[in-house]
């Protein structure tokens, strides 16, 4: 996985139209909902901490991770209403000094781990710092997604200060897409600097995420489409997981 740096300058300003708000409700009602046993949250892949810190703020002592140490930077800038510790690891490196009672991953951080054997390790590795009966959840961008909305498009960024041109590269093979952005930054005079950024996404079917889950030592406990309650459809172009330790 990279380092993001590029990418965390922009983040925020590409990610304005997330539904932060809704996306936190939403793992919190799912928490409530399968009965976590306890408020220790980790929270894997945190980026600039923007559903970090909402979650928080519900009342969950977190523990936040991310690999890019200029994600984190910007993260803990931000406002910090409740009890929240920012550290730097990748998901598959996560080792922690107590076990956790709830985990997360969002914003299909999944999808852009290195490999399907770095998903079991991510896995794994989560099972390891969690307490017996802790839940493990995330979402994840899907198959159909990755070829027929991603694909091989272009999409074009115009915000404030900011110009991204996001041009995808889909590969049938295994489903990946590599994603380059072109970033322009307006300086105080008119003029742009330039920036680039690349990384790529893959995308595991739903019975492999199951199979790995099993083999880290969770049960899953539900598959819904993504910010909603429903069975997930052939066409989903999101899943949401909630699986539980054994």
């Amino acid at each position: 996985m990279s380092g993001y740096g590029e990418f965390a300058l922009v983040y925020d300003l590409l990610t304005e139209n997330v539904p932060y708000d809704e996306i936190a409700e939403y793992y919190h009602g799912l928490i409530q909902k399968h009965g976590a046993q306890g408020r220790y949250l980790l929270d894997m892949g945190c980026g600039t901490g923007n559903l970090t810190l909402r979650l928080a703020d519900m009342g969950y002592d977190v523990i936040a991770s991310d690999a890019s140490t200029e994600m984190l930077t910007i993260a803990s800038s931000k406002p910090n209403h409740g009890n929240v510790q920012f550290i730097c690891q990748s998901m598959t490196e996560t080792e922690l000094y107590g076990a956790v009672d709830i985990a997360i991953s969002t914003l299909d951080s999944i999808n852009h781990l290195d490999s399907f054997a770095d998903i079991l390790l991510c896995f794994r590795k989560t099972a390891e710092n969690m307490n017996s009966g802790g839940l493990f959840l995330f979402d994840v961008n899907t198959i159909y997604k990755h070829r027929e909305i991603l694909a091989d498009n272009t999409f074009i960024y115009d915000v404030d200060g900011v110009y991204c041109a996001w041009s995808n590269t889909y590969d049938p093979a295994d489903h990946s897409v590599t994603i380059e952005l072109d970033l322009f930054y307006e300086n105080e005079d008119g003029s742009y600097d330039r920036g680039y950024e690349s990384f790529c996404e893959i995308a595991p079917d739903r019975f492999m995420l199951t199979d790995f889950l099993e083999l880290a030592g969770f049960e899953v406990v539900g598959m819904y489409e993504y910010l909603t309650h429903d069975k997930p459809t052939e066409d989903s172009e999101k899943l949401m997981f909630v699986a539980r330790k054994k």
